[in-house]
């Protein structure tokens, strides 16, 4: 299906829509774009209207005006800025309720759309996401992985951080799908990839989110992730009233491509219980 796009703060912002029923959005995670949603978006279409989209910055979400501004600059580090998009996107379909997924850094986005907007979410969840803000530790690491990318370029840094977010397993199996993942990075823009990690650093924890929400909530970890540690995620899945829980052996980071089966049956089983 071919791309639709809407206007907003002057990116034409790229989003598909599958399928028919309650509204599934999706949101992709750092370094990449909807294109990562392709396995879900085949399968759960049958069971949900599945919409993907393309962050500002990602995909094919550019500017009318290709002029780095400001800005530019102000707007994609910080996270409030992704959240009025989701929810002038959300307006654009003129969706009443969505449940929306947000995958690492686009569960960043999801939790706090939730504190913005909880009223136009019929659930929310967690891809290989944390609700805890950067440690002081983290946050040193994006630094010198933002210094890293002015001296190098976005891509050389992406080229060397995608492959840990497989399982060695993956890594030997399927060398060309990564290798196909990390070819596609190289559209990135440098600027837009520090812009990014610097509102990953100053977002907020949102911890309380998870403790005081009344709406389901679905957390999927990998059991080798090295990014969000499954002890982190199963002490978050404690926290919220209703919450589902998967955990993914065979995943690290990225189980859309790991275990792509198993993230569809986390995901349809949470539609499920958000419809009863």
């Amino acid at each position: 299906m071919q791309d639709s796009t809407f206007n907003f703060e002057g990116y034409d912002v790229s989003y598909q829509v599958e399928g028919t029923g309650i509204p599934l959005l999706l949101i992709h995670g750092f370094g990449e774009d909807k294109d990562v949603w392709n396995n879900q978006l085949e399968v759960i279409k049958e069971f949900a209207k599945v919409i993907v989209v393309d962050l500002p910055g990602s995909g094919n979400s550019m500017k009318e005006n290709p002029i780095f501004s400001g800005a530019d600059i102000a707007n994609l580090s910080s996270i409030d800025f992704y959240v009025k998009m989701v929810y002038k996107f959300i307006e654009h379909l003129q969706l009443k309720e969505v449940i929306l997924l947000g995958h690492s850094f686009g569960g960043y986005i999801t939790l706090e759309f939730a504190v913005q907007h909880e009223y136009l979410l019929r659930g929310f969840g967690l891809i290989h996401s944390t609700a805890y803000a950067d440690s002081e530790e983290k946050k040193v690491n994006r630094q010198r992985g933002i210094e890293l990318m002015e001296k190098y370029s976005g891509y050389d840094f992406l080229k060397t951080s995608i492959p840990n977010l497989f399982t060695a397993d993956f890594k030997n199996e399927h060398p060309k799908q990564i290798e196909a993942y990390i070819e596609r990075t190289k559209k990135f823009d440098t600027k837009t990839l520090q812009c990014y990690y610097r509102s990953m650093i100053a977002r907020s924890d949102r911890i309380d989110v998870l403790r005081n929400t009344k709406k389901p909530v679905l957390i999927v970890a990998g059991e080798q992730d090295i990014v969000v540690p499954i002890n982190d995620s199963l002490a978050q899945a404690s926290l919220p009233s209703v919450c589902m829980i998967h955990i993914i052996k065979e995943a690290a980071h990225s189980s859309m491509f790991e275990a792509s089966e198993k993230l569809n049956f986390a995901i349809n089983e949470f539609i499920s219980e958000v419809n009863r």
